[in-house]
């Protein structure tokens, strides 16, 4: 009897009349049974009723931790949106801003690439000294042929 009291009041300290009522009201109902079963000296009835109602009161008070914390979390995704809000506006008022200030500077000159020459220019020759040489004019005096032996050391 006394740890389904304890439980019961647990349950109520844990505001299972708020989000477990009907929970909390099974526990009390089953603690008076107990009561009344002891007083009529039923003490075998007394103590399954009374485990019942200790059962019923943690049921009823885990469910009342269950709903505290969904109103917590609640109030905190609330309190998410509510400064996502804040911040969607605070950005689209500095954009509004920006544009306004912008609108009254002159517009900046777009730099393009620069044009490819007419194809005419690209067919024609380049004139001889001109461009880049591909050859050596003057060839360098011939090396004697490395020995087929030859494996890179010293001769």
């Amino acid at each position: 009897m006394n740890q389904a009291q304890v439980q019961l009041q647990a349950a109520r300290d844990a505001d299972a009349a708020d989000y477990a009522p009907v929970d909390l009201g099974f526990a009390q109902n089953k603690f008076q049974q107990a009561q009344n079963a002891m007083a009529n000296r039923k003490y075998d009835d007394a103590a399954l009723l009374a485990d019942e109602a200790r059962a019923d009161a943690e049921l009823a008070r885990a469910k009342a931790r269950l709903g505290a914390a969904r109103a917590s979390i609640q109030n905190k995704t609330n309190a998410n949106n509510r400064l996502r809000e804040q911040i969607e506006q605070s950005l689209a008022d500095q954009q509004q801003q920006d544009q306004s200030q912008n609108a009254g500077l002159p517009a900046q000159q777009q730099t393009g690439d620069m044009p490819a020459p007419p194809s005419s220019s690209l067919s024609e020759p380049i004139p001889e000294g001109q461009g880049f040489q591909t050859m050596p004019q003057n060839n360098p005096p011939s090396q004697p042929p490395a020995h087929q032996d030859d494996q890179g050391g010293h001769p």
